[in-house]
């Protein structure tokens, strides 16, 4: 059996039973809003690597970090519930995935960039102070 190169996505395959969009019941406060969307272990740093450009599973899995497949997993539909990212079926044999920010995970970037220089000046501040000590 021949499959096509075509790109499937992941909502031509199956009905999105998770539901795409903001999650339900979300805070009045907009700072625990934005928590309740990204604040996962692991989705600030699926989100800051997946701006950078579209990954498979394996890339993503190598540069986050140690995480467990089943967590990663679990992040990734996560991300892609909350409309964040999206997941790519390509009716290949073997099966290829990929996955990318969407235009509203890509609204993350200056607030991922503001976290980076943040830890930047904290390690400095840190290593300075150990310096001193």
């Amino acid at each position: 059996m021949e499959l096509s190169n075509r790109k499937v996505t992941e909502s031509e395959m199956a009905n999105n039973e998770r539901g795409v969009g903001a999650p339900r019941d979300l805070p009045a406060c907009p700072v625990e809003a934005t928590l309740k969307v990204v604040g996962g272990k692991w989705n600030v740093l699926i989100l800051r690597d997946l701006i950078e450009g579209t990954k498979r599973f394996g890339e993503l899995k190598r540069s986050v970090g140690n995480v467990s497949q089943k967590v990663l997993t679990a992040a990734l539909r996560e991300l892609e519930a909350n409309g964040l990212i999206t997941r790519t079926v390509f009716a290949e044999v073997p099966p290829r995935v990929e996955y990318a920010t969407t235009e509203l995970g890509r609204s993350l970037k200056p607030v991922l960039d503001a976290l980076r220089d943040w830890g930047e000046r904290f390690q400095t501040q840190t290593a300075t102070r150990r310096s001193l000590d």
